[in-house]
């Protein structure tokens, strides 16, 4: 790929001259961020045989960016708010599905989709009321403009006319709801002109009364049309006035389905209306010619056009809504109140066809686009547009559109069209790590594959253990303050039964706490994710924490390591199958361990020391490459100057011990017993260990000298 095609700055290369980096032997890559969805852009060979021209010290720029832009602060109120809608949706559904197969046509379930999916609208109707406050924002200018949001209002709450109405409503004429649809998010005529045109006097001679008052008509807003008709009553013409008064009644009158407890009432309502409405066409047709005009218009003309629109002649609706500037929307709304006032939704299709031939959508505008493609029935057409207009509203059109039927039900790849989309959205949301929690639960509703990455964007929450408001002198943290991030994630994971990412998280944690010598607390998640092997890995480096301080000097640090690991043993069972057995056993002797050295530096307590020591060899529980080092550690037991602290018996248990090393270790096999000891002796190795060892074998003879002229 050329350069010039990642558009990088400051730029690499000249602009115009891609080849230079070419000849130079480089090239470009890329590679994705496991925390988010931004990508790193770097140079690297253009042939792995070849090497660069360029010098090796010379430094190299890498770029990054991010796929999407960062969801803001007004934009992610505006997500986590939505959020809750969904969340409800989704329980929904889980509580559905388990009741009874036809659920979702249930008028119980439909009418809380319904209020659930009017929730979102409402929402929406609140960011676009914020965003088109012009009060100043110390946030700074918004991500998303009132007009974007209004776009997602007038997409919604379309889809909700359409597909959900009112149980028992879905069979219903559409034409009303349409129209109120058209008035709430498209006004016409403005509220200026109305004002404007009621302050004149004589309103007639303003170039914009008639088209006002012929909008008014269509858009079926009968208050402003009866009022300006009224003030017609001052027009020089009597036969104006007449027929205004009669038109006046006329739109008054028009029969409304909501106010009909059956739709045959409503129908033969609207038939006699009708009737009416020929008989002031039948009472026009008489006027004179030369009556038909003022000083100003041919009022007749304009007339005619509005009783035209009354008497549903669907030609004279195209024509009208052609030269007031109205598109195909206004057609179709006007169409289903006054040309065919029982049309229904699914006949919305055949009607709209024939709107578009004459008044066709703007394919540049993708909110016109996915109120095309609702009207069509064409629902996955209109996710599609959705899609490019914002990402949230596919996700949340195809998450109510795939329980209703509405989209295509075949699986490609796994994943449904639902899911593609819900996925798509989660992945935008994923552009900041910030908002995992949200990301999950998206990714989470979709399926195998969404579990499989919500999975992903989980293990690589980073965990922040170290508590930055409660720092310890040594910088690390305690078991109290474990919370935050490292327990919503655990949470989240329960919450979603997602056991073998809870168990990742829990290992990355464990890893983290050894990092930071929170033994204590790296046992307890090695543990939690039944990581065995990463539990010996832990219990070795505690170990290694003796033998980094020396000599068998009993470090306090070691013994405070130590007493933080002992509540983790009390839940562990020694008797599991032994692949675990081998690192519990590993992980009771760093604790019986650390608990001799505690004994051992107090004077009451040697013999205690004494006797745990022989009990960790009688009870096989230090692994013979411990063995010497505690052989070492009985040294200065052995010589205590006031009284044997070992038994006989005790002793040569000890003794055993020793033999085997020495023996083992002229066998070859000294690797085995002497490696941890050989650690502790600064520049030593097998043959200083021996030599060490000697000293343990003298002070037993000692013992035995002194305990058979006592027992003498």
């Amino acid at each position: 790929m050329f350069v010039d095609d990642y558009n990088l700055a400051p730029p690499l290369v000249p602009a115009g001259r891609p080849q230079d980096l070419l000849e130079a032997g480089q090239a470009l890559s890329a590679s994705l961020s496991p925390l988010d969805n931004s990508v790193a852009v770097f140079v690297t060979s253009a042939h792995a045989s070849k090497p660069s021209k360029r010098p090796p010290d010379e430094e190299q720029p890498v770029y990054f960016a991010s796929l999407d832009a960062i969801p803001s602060s007004e934009r992610r109120l505006f997500i986590t708010d939505t959020l809750v809608i969904f969340a409800a949706f989704q329980n929904l559904l889980r509580t559905g599905k388990s009741k009874q197969p036809d659920w979702i046509q249930n008028d119980q379930t439909t009418a809380v989709m319904r209020k659930l999916s009017i929730d979102y609208v409402n929402f929406i109707k609140e960011c676009w009321i914020h965003a088109s406050s012009p009060a100043p924002r110390p946030e700074g200018p918004l991500q998303f403009s009132a007009d974007h949001y209004r776009s997602l209002y007038t997409c919604f709450s379309l889809f909700v006319v359409l597909y959900l109405a009112e149980p028992g409503y879905d069979e219903a004429p559409v034409g009303d709801d349409l129209m109120e649809w058209l008035n709430i998010h498209f006004i016409e005529p403005s509220t200026e002109e109305g004002d404007h045109l009621s302050s004149l006097k004589m309103p007639w001679e303003d170039e914009s009364f008639w088209p006002y008052l012929t909008r008014a008509t269509l858009r079926g807003l009968s208050k402003a049309s009866v009022f300006f008709f009224k003030t017609l009553s001052e027009h020089p013409s009597l036969d104006l006035r007449h027929l205004s008064d009669k038109v006046a009644a006329i739109i008054s009158s028009q029969p409304r389905l909501q106010n009909f407890s059956a739709e045959k009432d409503f129908a033969s309502a609207s038939r006699r209306w009708k009737d009416k409405v020929k008989a002031i066409r039948v009472e026009m047709e008489q006027i004179p010619e030369a009556d038909r005009f003022d000083e100003f218009d041919n009022w007749w003309d304009r007339l005619s056009d509005i009783v035209g629109i009354l008497e549903g002649r669907g030609e004279i609706v195209e024509r009208v809504c052609a030269e007031l500037g109205a598109d195909w929307k206004e057609v179709c709304a006007a169409w289903g109140v006054f040309v065919e006032p029982r049309l229904r939704r699914q006949e919305l299709p055949d009607i709209l066809e024939r709107i578009l031939e004459t008044l066709p959508p703007d394919p540049t505008n993708f909110e016109d686009m996915v109120h095309t493609a609702l009207l069509f029935g064409k629902a996955g057409e209109a996710v599609a547009h959705a899609a490019q207009l914002d990402r949230w509203l596919s996700a949340h059109l195809a998450d109510i559109m795939q329980p209703l039927g509405l989209l295509d039900g075949q699986i490609h790849d796994g994943i449904s069209a639902r899911d593609e989309h819900v996925l798509s959205y989660a992945e935008y949301l994923h552009s900041d790590p910030a908002l995992w929690r949200i990301t999950v639960e998206y990714m989470y509703s979709c399926g195998d594959v969404g579990k499989e990455r919500g999975d992903e964007v989980l293990i690589r929450v980073p965990l922040r253990l170290r508590d930055a408001t409660q720092p310890t002198e040594d910088g690390q943290i305690r078991a109290g303050n474990v919370v935050g991030v490292l327990k919503d994630v655990n949470q989240t994971c329960f919450d979603y039964q997602r056991e073998a990412a809870r168990r990742t998280v829990c290992r990355i944690a464990a890893q983290n706490f050894v990092r930071g010598k929170e033994y204590g607390l790296a046992v307890t998640y090695c543990c939690s994710a039944e990581d065995w092997q990463g539990l010996g890995r832990v219990v070795d480096c505690l170990l290694d924490e003796y033998v980094a301080s020396g000599k068998s000097q009993c470090p306090s640090t070691f013994a405070q390591y130590a007493s933080d690991i002992a509540p983790s043993l009390q839940n562990l069972d020694p008797q599991h199958a032994s692949s675990q057995g081998v690192f519990i056993h590993r992980l009771m002797f760093a604790v019986r361990y650390s608990n001799f050295q505690q004994l051992r530096t107090k004077h009451d307590q040697l013999q205690n020391a004494a006797l745990d020591l022989v009990a960790m060899f009688r009870d096989d529980v230090a692994p013979k490459s411990w063995w010497a080092v505690l052989l070492c550690d009985a040294v200065d037991l052995l010589q205590y100057p006031t009284m044997l602290l070992f038994s006989p018996s005790g002793a040569a248990e000890l003794l055993n011990k020793l033999e085997e090393i020495f023996t083992r270790s002229a066998q070859g096999s000294g690797a085995d017993y002497l490696d941890i000891l050989t650690r502790t002796i600064r520049g030593g190795g097998h043959k200083e260990a021996l030599e060490r060892l000697k000293t343990v074998r003298l002070a037993l003879a000692r013992y035995f000298a002194r305990s058979a002229m006592l027992s003498g």
